[in-house]
C-alpha cells in the first residue's frame, strides 16, 4: 500500500528515514550501495515512485545522506562503547575504533564512493552540508575518545581519519565483487588480503595508535600500551 504524502515536518522527517533505511537494507541485500537505485528503494519505503524526488534530487544525493548518517551513527557507537571508560592506551582506543566501524558495513561503502564521485556529484550546497555535518560528528568523537584516553587532542585527530580510510579501503578489498571470487578461488594466493576484515584491520589502526604515540608525543603521555 502506497503511503500518502507527508504533511508535516514530522511526517517528512519520518519518510526521510524510512528511505534511508530501505536504501541500507537493499545495499546490504545486493551487495553494496553501488547496486542501489531510486525506484527499488522507494517502493521498499512503501513510497510512490515520485515521491523520493521530494526528498532527494537523485541517487548520489541519497548515499550522501547514507554516508552522513553513516558518521553519525559512528559517533554514537563511539559513545556506547566509552560509556564509563577512562584512561584507555592507543590499544584500546584502537579496539573502540575498529569495532565501531566493524559495525556500520554501509558506511564503510559510502565512505570510498564519497571521495570517489559523490562529493563532486552534488551542487556545492549539498556538498557543503555533508561536509558540515561530517566533520561535526568528527569533532565529537574526537573529544569523546580524548576525555576517555592517554591520547592527546592532535594524535585522536589524526588516528581518526587514518581508521576511517583504512577501514573504506579494506572494506572493498574484503568484499570482492562474484568474478574476484571466482578468481580467488582459483589463485587463492592472490585473495589472502581479502578476507578476515576486522583482524587485519585492528592490527593496522592498532599499529597506526602506537605510532602516533612515538611521533606526536604530548606532554601527559605515558607511553601506555593497552
Amino acid at each position: 500500500m502506497t503511503i500518502q504524502r507527508a504533511r508535516s515536518n514530522d511526517a517528512k522527517a519520518q519518510r526521510t528515514e524510512d528511505l534511508l533505511r530501505a536504501a541500507e537494507e537493499l545495499a546490504l541485500e545486493l551487495g553494496g550501495v553501488r547496486h542501489v537505485t531510486l525506484a527499488p528503494v522507494t517502493e521498499r519505503a512503501g513510497l510512490h515512485r515520485t515521491a523520493v524526488r521530494r526528498y532527494f534530487a537523485n541517487k548520489e544525493d541519497l548515499l550522501l545522506e547514507l554516508a552522513e548518517r553513516g558518521w553519525r551513527q559512528w559517533s554514537e557507537a563511539i559513545d556506547h562503547a566509552l560509556d564509563g571508560r577512562s584512561g584507555l592506551g592507543p590499544r584500546k582506543v584502537a579496539g573502540v575504533l575498529t569495532e565501531a566501524l566493524a559495525s556500520l558495513p554501509v558506511f564503510l561503502d559510502t565512505l570510498t564512493l564519497v571521495t570517489l564521485s559523490l562529493e563532486g556529484d552534488v551542487p556545492i550546497d549539498r556538498a557543503r552540508r555533508y561536509k558540515t555535518n561530517s566533520y561535526i560528528q568528527h569533532d565529537r568523537i574526537v573529544r569523546a575518545l580524548t576525555d576517555a584516553s592517554t591520547l592527546t587532542t592532535e594524535q585522536i585527530t589524526t588516528l581518526v581519519p587514518a581508521a576511517a580510510s583504512l577501514a573504506a579501503t579494506f572494506w572493498q578489498i574484503a568484499h570482492p565483487s562474484p568474478s574476484l571470487v571466482e578468481l580467488y578461488e582459483q589463485e587463492p594466493a592472490w585473495g589472502h588480503v581479502a578476507y578476515n576484515f576486522t583482524p587485519k584491520l585492528t592490527l593496522l589502526v592498532e599499529s597506526t595508535a602506537l605510532g602516533l604515540v612515538q611521533t606526536l608525543p604530548g606532554e601527559s603521555d605515558h607511553l601506555t600500551i593497552r
